[in-house]
Formats: C-alpha cells, structure tokens, sequence
C-alpha cells in the first residue's frame, strides 16, 4: 500500500471517530475559547493595545488548544492498544504519522476559524481585509506545529507521564515558529504591507519543512521497538 493511501486511511478512521464523539474538537475549541476570553478581558485598553495583543492571544490559544488536541487524540490510540494494531498493519510505518499530523491540522482549523471570529469580535478588530493572508499565515503555522507536536505526541505514548513529555518537550522547540506567527500577525494588523512579511513566512516554510521530513524519518525508530 502507498504512503498516501496508508496515510488517508488513518486520516479517515480520526474523521469518523471524531465525526461520533466530537471530543477533540470540541473541547479544544471550548479551551481556546476560555484561553481568548480571559485574555480580552485580561488586556484590552483600546483600539492600538488591542492590535498589539490580540496576535499573542491568537496563537497562545492555538498552541494550548493544539496541545490538548493532540494529546488527546494520541491518547485514544494508546488507551484502546489501536497504535500497536497499526504498526502490526501492512502499511508504512510513515503514513501513521502523516495521517495523524493531517487530522492534527483539519481539527485546529477548525478551532481557528471559530478563534479568529472570536478575536474579531472581543478585540473589536476588522480582521475581513486581511482575512486572505491570516489564514495562510495560520496554515503555515498549524502545518509546522502539527508536524512537531505529532512527533512528540507519538514518543509520549511510551511513557506514563504523556501529557507532561508533550507540554514540556514541545514549546521549547515550536517557540521560533510561534514568535514567527506572533510577530507577522500584529505587521499584518499594522497595516504593513506582503514584502515585509515574506521574511516571516519563508521561515515558517523552512519550519514545515524540516519537521515533516524529521517526523517521516523518525517516526518508526521513535514508537517500535
């Protein structure tokens, strides 16, 4: 069987299981929520402090919702023995991997559409002019977080204290992407114009690109014995 066609089944088994339970979704969107809440309570002032803290909002909502999405959806294949069912499957070992990092991403755009509306509307900000370069900014950045935090979601699978080894091990290692998210978001919210986030965006590329091909090279080593 294909890398891709391994890697869609995998995919569609997470879309069924979550089409059912809504449990991955939902309670990350219901944290990030909180987290964004708070937060507009916490620092808005007026229009200018609101530009300036809304990006951080945003993508710390992201990176805790990201967190609890993937530990969650790890955790399903550890509680139910699913993971070794997989790795026994006649699939490369790869395509689990990429099939649990594309529903990674499909779930936290998801949470995001519902986070930006919000941001939006507690911030009091017109995010619809830069709505367009918003989302691919996102895309790249929920891209390089679920490639990374996969990757770590699937080591702590090993270990009893799972939840800790991704929280602990992984915000260390995202945190150029999240600056690099942070600090385009509020130039775009600035008003700055595409050349000047090119910068931004080529590093968010070269961030994807580097933990996809880490996560396909080292994801059999990491969870077989």
């Amino acid at each position: 069987m294909t890398l891709l066609r391994a890697a869609w089944l995998v995919l569609r088994k997470d879309l069924r299981i979550e089409l059912r339970t809504g449990e991955v979704v939902v309670t990350s969107a219901l944290f990030a929520s909180l987290v964004t809440v708070i937060a507009s309570l916490s620092f808005y002032v007026d229009e200018r402090s609101a530009r300036q803290v809304a990006p951080g909002v945003l993508w710390i909502a992201v990176a805790f919702s990201g967190v609890l999405a993937m530990s969650r959806s790890w955790s399903r294949e550890r509680d139910h023995d699913v993971l070794r069912g997989l790795l026994m499957a006649p699939i490369p070992r790869a395509s689990i991997y990429l099939g649990k990092a594309l529903g990674t991403v499909l779930f936290l755009l998801i949470v995001e559409a519902v986070l930006v509306l919000e941001v939006a509307v507690l911030f009091n900000l017109d995010l619809g002019p830069i709505v367009g370069r918003l989302s691919i900014l996102l895309l790249l950045g929920t891209l390089g977080f679920a490639a990374t935090g996969n990757l770590f979601a699937a080591m702590g699978t090993r270990t009893s204290a799972r939840d800790m080894v991704l929280a602990v091990a992984l915000f260390p290692v995202i945190s150029p992407a999240l600056l690099c998210g942070v600090v385009a978001t509020r130039e775009l919210l600035a008003g700055a114009p595409v050349s000047e986030m090119w910068s931004w965006l080529r590093i968010l590329f070269a961030f994807d690109v580097a933990f996809i091909t880490a996560g396909m090279i080292l994801f059999e080593p990491l969870v077989c014995d």
